[in-house]
């Protein structure tokens, strides 16, 4: 598994995670800062399989998600079809992000801006999603927060039996930390008759730092920065939160 290549693990991704318990954690959040700012459309830059898109979709907003995986993009487009109000792209989150108008709202979320080549690039993509948040308009960031993780060993997060493709599957799911980078673990072991077929997968992450989010949001004209460590709106702690989740104002 590289960077921004999940081509062939779409159903894996969708089935470890929980998405009525994960989109309800959420919702709550996103329904009190939509009204406030006065969204209507929405764009998703790293949307997946299309989960948070659809949701929002939902609400009666116009959406567009965009991913750089084309696996994920069919996927989309399967599950949850295309409209004037409803539309998905291929695109990575540091392209440009041309659309007939700024959106009013611009969200990456689910650790996606962290599994960014490199700083610079993460950089660049936050200033593309930026540019294209209208004036008065708001940005979400979530990543996971690296630096609470312990240094060295791995933490397992999930283990999860699922059918795919007519066949068993247990899957496996850990982080670890080396210094200041990430990596996610998959393990998918095949429940074949013939016995157990395991597949070992591998992606690095950066860890974001806050502060430096912060300046290149200022200097991209970004009024306001608000740091929280959960969806529930709980303080930033660098040391304890799970996840940076950040809202850029404009």
């Amino acid at each position: 598994m590289t960077n921004g290549d999940f081509d062939d693990l779409a159903d894996v991704y969708d089935a470890l995670i929980d998405w009525p318990k994960r989109l309800a954690n959420e919702e709550p959040f996103y329904r009190a800062l939509f009204p406030r700012v006065g969204v209507r459309r929405v764009l998703d830059a790293a949307c997946g399989t299309g989960r948070h898109a659809a949701m929002f979709h939902s609400w009666g907003h116009q959406v567009e998600g965009a991913d750089l995986s084309p696996g994920m993009i069919a996927r989309c487009r399967r599950q949850f079809g295309e409209s004037d109000s409803l539309g998905w792209v291929v695109r990575a989150f540091d392209e440009p992000i041309a659309a007939a108008a700024p959106f009013d709202a611009v969200l990456c979320v689910g650790n996606s801006l962290a599994l960014a080549p490199g700083q610079d690039a993460v950089a660049g993509a936050l200033r593309q999603m930026l540019r294209a948040t209208r004036a008065g308009g708001v940005c979400v960031i979530q990543v996971l927060n690296l630096w609470h993780l312990p240094d060295g060993p791995c933490v397992w997060q999930k283990h999860k039996q699922v059918t795919l493709g007519g066949a068993g599957h247990l899957l496996i799911k850990g982080v670890h930390r080396a210094g200041d980078c990430g990596y996610v673990e998959l393990i998918d072991v095949a429940l074949s008759p013939a016995g157990p077929v395991p597949r070992f997968d591998s992606a690095k992450f950066l860890g974001l730092d806050a502060a430096e989010l912060t300046r290149i949001a200022h200097d991209s004209g970004t009024r306001e920065v608000r740091c929280y460590g959960s969806f529930q709106s709980a303080p930033y702690d660098r040391t304890s939160s799970p996840d940076l989740i950040m809202v850029l104002e404009k």
